[in-house]
């Protein structure tokens, strides 16, 4: 089973100007969606990444055309760039050299251990780290046979530590690992048998989660449990879409658990038959309208002033509705009334003055 704060004990690992390991802030990271050979557009997406409060960005790097578009694209964004190969070592080397900040491979898919040398050399000569990825979908042949045919969390294990093993034994432990399952319980299990095992820094997530919809809720579920048992030391949620809303969910569930205290988190009531104000409506135009903000907020948008202002005490500003009125309220205390037309602006410029 997991030690306890598993990440606080880990080993801290540097990646560009950001920390994982060791008790650092758990990082939230994502993956651009565009071909990396694209430099304008992927500088772009990394960009919007950024301003999201993305910490670290993957790219793809599946030629060697895109390994050598890293030097330009580096040179117009701030964030730390992860290089991902599969199978080809020499697009490693080329990130590496290139101003990639780490490295994502699987040792076991690179080929003999002439080209594993190549891109550990690549790695300590720039002095970035390796992620090594494990998942259920590329598990190898000879772990499937060990445990009679089937990906099991035991596996993913075995074959994670095993391809550590083949790069400590060239002396490098510059490491963070990641093992990922679209079986959630197998994930979680897998991550419990990990962190007893190792002191490298884990990368969490649920692969191939799905489109949003659906994808949230298995990694927030998958994720959280990880989190919740001190394990994990930097986290992607992987949805089919746009990247900017993983850094959203990401941040999500580590303020949930409160983990994390990153910009304004809006709350909001069920509504049932005393609602008089279209609850969803404000609280999505309060949420989109607030992105910008960094600093930490609750905002509680509650759909009457019966109970609103009582139920919401614990928000540092809120709405709560009535028949053609609303009233502000900081702390559970009203501030203001304004008229209903006045909701929407009235509350954004309280959350305005309490971020200034």
């Amino acid at each position: 089973m997991s030690q306890p704060n598993h990440r606080e004990t880990t080993k801290k690992i540097k990646v560009g100007n950001v920390l994982i390991g060791g008790g650092a802030p758990i990082s939230v990271q994502s993956m651009t969606k565009t071909d990396t050979t694209d430099i304008d557009a992927t500088v772009k997406q990394i960009n919007a990444l950024e301003t999201a409060g993305c910490q670290i960005v993957r790219c793809a790097i599946p030629s060697k055309e895109a390994a050598l578009a890293i030097k330009e694209i580096k040179k117009q964004i701030n964030l730390p760039l992860v290089a991902d190969i599969h199978f080809n070592h020499e697009f490693a080397v080329l990130a590496a050299n290139a101003g990639a900040d780490k490295l994502r491979i699987n040792p076991g898919n690179i080929g003999d251990s002439a080209k594993i040398k190549a891109v550990v050399e690549a790695a300590k000569n720039h002095g970035i780290p390796i992620r090594v990825g494990v998942n259920s979908g590329s598990l190898e042949t000879k772990v499937r046979k060990e445990h009679q045919g089937h990906v099991t969390a035991e596996g993913l294990v075995e074959s994670a530590l095993n391809n550590v093993k083949i790069l400590e034994d060239l002396n490098f432990t510059e490491i963070v690992i990641s093992i990922k399952s679209t079986s959630v319980p197998m994930l979680i299990k897998a991550h419990q048998i990990i962190a007893g095992k190792t002191i490298y820094p884990l990368h969490i997530g649920v692969t191939e989660a799905g489109i949003p919809s659906v994808g949230v809720v298995r990694s927030s579920v998958g994720i959280g449990a990880i989190l919740t048992q001190g394990i994990g030391d930097t986290l992607r949620v992987s949805l089919t879409g746009d990247p900017l809303e993983e850094v959203r969910v990401g941040y999500e569930i580590l303020k949930s658990l409160q983990l994390a205290s990153h910009g304004v988190s809006v709350i909001s009531c069920p509504t049932c038959g005393r609602t008089n104000i279209d609850v969803e409506k404000i609280a999505t135009a309060i949420e989109v309208k607030t992105r910008h903000i960094k600093q930490p907020l609750i905002v509680a948008i509650m759909g009457c002033e019966v109970n609103g202002p009582g139920e919401a005490a614990d928000a540092d500003v809120g709405l709560a509705g009535g028949k053609g009125v609303g009233l502000i309220f900081r702390e559970g205390q009203v501030v203001r009334k304004v008229a209903e037309a006045e909701m929407i602006n009235a509350l954004l410029e309280e959350i305005e003055r309490r971020t200034k």
